[in-house]
């Protein structure tokens, strides 16, 4: 199995904690397929209809087994999108979710020159009211000079990496929908559960840079010495994939 730069990004202490068996495509598909076939079932949580989180979950097949998406993992999740058969009870936002993830996942060895930098505006005036949402946000923005690239998954980790400074970063960013956003951002943070108006905000905010595309992206992070706080940050994507806007969340500390 050939090797995905994302692989590159993981520590060497990561691999040693959680060590995972090698696989490759002729064993990961089938799960995958195994999985869609469940999910068409009568008994399953929708019925003959594949759902976002049960799409999620075969996806996942492809790149949990070994933490990494080869080009034979991501040419079969491209045939799967151009596959009318495939996609009959395939629900909308499932679709929509696979669309992205490949996307995405372009298997792109060097990252674009994304020159993301902390904005001016403290997030109490971006959201437009102070509270515990906006006392834990960091936010950054940059774009990828026209024709240098696009904003994909080793350009947003490596970024998100240099900036926010974090210890440890989850193994990929992932695509959400709007309303999966406000419900991650509705969550209690490290320093209490946000206003509703702090979650309008920020969510306009974020929202605001992925347009009618909805390119929403979030990731997980932590960072033992920042006092072993953890959180989230989330990406949004402009319609070219060039502007980039990053919000990083702190939801729990020690």
């Amino acid at each position: 199995m050939s090797r995905h730069p994302l692989k590159w990004l993981l520590s060497g202490l990561a691999l040693l904690a959680a060590p995972v068996a090698l696989a490759d495509s002729s064993t990961s598909i089938p799960v995958f397929q195994s999985r869609v076939a469940a999910a068409r079932a009568p008994s399953s949580p929708g019925g003959v209809q594949v759902l976002r989180a049960e799409l999620v979950e075969a996806i996942n097949a492809l790149f949990y087994d070994d933490l990494a998406l080869d080009a034979a993992e991501r040419a079969f999740l491209g045939d799967r999108i151009h596959d009318l058969p495939f996609n009959v009870d395939v629900t909308a936002s499932a679709q929509k979710y696979l669309i992205d993830f490949h996307e995405l996942n372009d298997l792109a060895t060097t990252s674009a020159p994304l020159g993301l930098e902390f904005v001016a505006p403290t997030p109490q005036e971006q959201y437009g009211v102070s509270g515990p949402l906006a006392a834990v946000s960091e936010v950054a923005e940059g774009y990828i000079p026209n024709g240098l690239g696009v904003a994909n998954q080793i350009t947003l980790r490596q970024k998100a990496a240099e900036v926010f400074l974090t210890d440890n970063l989850d193994y990929l960013f992932i695509p959400i929908t709007p309303r999966e956003l406000i419900q991650r951002l509705s969550t209690p943070m490290s320093h209490g559960t946000a206003l509703p108006d702090e979650v309008d905000g920020a969510a306009s905010l974020i929202t605001q840079i992925s347009r009618n595309s909805n390119r929403l992206y979030v990731l997980g992070w932590s960072c033992e010495r920042c006092g072993g706080s953890r959180g989230l940050i989330v990406a949004a994507v402009s319609t070219d994939r060039r502007f980039v806007r990053m919000v990083k969340f702190r939801t729990y500390v020690d």
